[in-house]
């Protein structure tokens, strides 16, 4: 007889209930945190304000995306473990939309410009070290728009002053 090892999450998420002739429990399993990881960044993927060129962005659109992502960031980080990768990683997140949006004024109808450029570059520098922690953590794929924003890697052919 072939013996094969589960996982107790493998084996949670074939389970939704019990059930005999005198009663029965059924619960849904909830989601385990790579799954949920991967809806996050499916979500922020088509979040144009985290990677369009800043001359193509408009203050009052990029501070109503700003606020559409923090939103859906705390939902979702009451739903996990703060102390996990994932939580630290949405906390941080959140975080980072507060300081954008504690920084910027625009004047509403014109495009960005200095201070609320500065800080949206602030914003994505952050969502990109988050995003790069989440996608390896979690062993995800990340799109090629949302890439541009993670942290540039490090050339090893490079020594300390900078030749090759």
């Amino acid at each position: 007889m072939k013996r094969i090892k589960l996982k107790g999450k493998a084996i949670a998420s074939r389970l939704t209930g019990i059930s005999c002739p005198i009663a029965g429990v059924s619960w849904t399993p909830p989601p385990d945190e790579q799954d949920k990881a991967r809806r996050l960044l499916v979500f922020l993927e088509d979040r144009r304000v985290l990677y369009n060129p800043y001359e193509m962005e408009i203050g009052p659109h990029v501070v109503d995306s700003v606020l559409e992502i923090r939103k859906r960031l705390i939902s979702d980080l009451e739903e996990v473990g703060k102390k996990s990768l994932l939580g630290e990683c949405t906390a941080a997140l959140s975080a980072a939309c507060r300081a954008f949006l504690d920084k910027t004024e625009f004047t509403p109808g014109h495009r960005i410009y200095g201070p609320f450029t500065t800080a949206l570059g602030e914003m994505r520098a952050l969502f990109g070290v988050h995003i790069a922690r989440l996608v390896c953590g979690y062993d995800l794929e990340v799109s090629e728009e949302v890439a541009a924003i993670l942290p540039p890697e490090i050339d090893q052919n490079h020594d300390e002053k900078g030749s090759s």
